[in-house]
């Protein structure tokens, strides 16, 4: 497996990173397919075993769940200093506002329940779920400096922001010699590039690393047309991010399948390899063992620039969705939705 720097950062990461909002306790509500703690334990036993040593979760999946699910496997089948493990935390609530919860104590008190979960010391690289436009951004930089201070964290990511975001935040680090944003993890995939507009420039220029989610849009880069699984029966919240797409992206996606064939590879293997070429490491979920093991394989296909242009031919400019159409400067409401389900802390 190879293994990159993780941007600024002194973090070296493999280039997949196992995404864990599949873990977790279904009878939280949250998501109706999620798997059990046993199912969890093997996949990610399996992940090590594959070379895989960056994991993704966040305290509001599955209402913490996830988390322990993770650290507990983690104790078991790893040394501590040899896996990075990311975690997220919201923004503040609405309750947390009124009580006059400040971001930096709010942070703290995430941290605290995060580590407690993952039954960790310390956490690798600890990310700003989505942009909190009720909160400063410099007591939001002042909360996470704190835990770089403290020795809980080791760097610093955001996920779901604009580019002009990123920026505003690592410039007023810069000046006040606080920790800046290593790595950004947002929607990114081969029927869904919007991040190209301005994102993959400033990463590129800035040495920010790109951990995208959705690298597989929740399964329909990985599956024939007529194909179909739980996750895409069941998974609202990415019906509402591709649905409205289908058409046109379905073309795309004949495109994967196509080009699969001809190399007789998965077309995981295809789409995975295809964002390889642009990012760090992209975001893989998995709730069977056997889902880690294309995207292993990804990592190792060379696609020619022939391949590349062939897959990117029939992209057409999306609408924002999923987190950022919620996380918009113009909504009271920003976040809350995903918000609804999270842990008190």
């Amino acid at each position: 497996m190879q293994k990159l720097k993780l941007g600024n950062s002194d973090l070296n990461v493999s280039r997949i990173c196992l995404g864990c909002m599949g873990f977790g306790n279904s009878a939280t509500g949250q998501h109706s397919w999620t798997v059990d703690e046993e199912q969890s334990r093997a996949i990610i036993k399996h992940a090590l075993e594959l070379g895989i040593n960056f994991f993704d979760t966040a305290i509001v999946y599955q209402q913490g769940s996830s988390e322990q699910f993770v650290g507990r496997a983690l104790k078991d089948f790893a040394k501590r200093d040899e896996v990075v493990v990311a975690t997220k935390f919201l923004p503040r609530s609405q309750d947390e506002i009124d009580k006059g919860i400040s971001g930096q104590q709010h942070i703290a008190n995430s941290l605290d329940q995060s580590l407690k979960n993952l039954g960790m010391d310390y956490i690798d690289l600890y990310i700003y779920h989505m942009w909190d436009y009720q909160t400063p951004i410099e007591d939001v930089l002042e909360g996470l400096n704190n835990a770089v201070k403290a020795g809980k964290v080791r760097a610093i990511g955001i996920a779901n922001c604009y580019a002009y975001q990123l920026v505003k935040a690592n410039s007023i680090a810069e000046k006040n010699n606080f920790a800046k944003f290593v790595s950004v993890q947002n929607h990114y995939n081969l029927i869904f590039r919007e991040e190209e507009r301005e994102m993959t420039q400033l990463c590129a220029e800035d040495n920010i690393a790109m951990t995208p989610y959705s690298a597989l849009a929740s399964g329909r880069l990985s599956r024939r047309l007529g194909e179909t699984t739980k996750r895409l029966q069941e998974d609202t919240y990415a019906m509402g991010k591709y649905d409205n797409s289908a058409s046109q992206d379905q073309m795309i996606i004949n495109r994967v399948t196509a080009l699969a064939e001809r190399y007789k590879v998965s077309m995981t293997e295809i789409a995975i390899a295809w964002l390889l070429t642009k990012v760090t490491a992209p975001i893989v979920g998995a709730t069977k063992i056997e889902q880690v093991e294309a995207p292993v394989k990804a990592v190792d296909l060379k696609l020619s620039a022939e391949d590349i242009n062939y897959l990117e031919k029939y992209y057409v400019p999306h609408k924002l969705v999923g987190v950022m159409a919620q996380n918009k400067p113009d909504s009271a409401k920003s976040g809350q939705v995903w918000m609804q389900n999270a842990p008190k802390v």
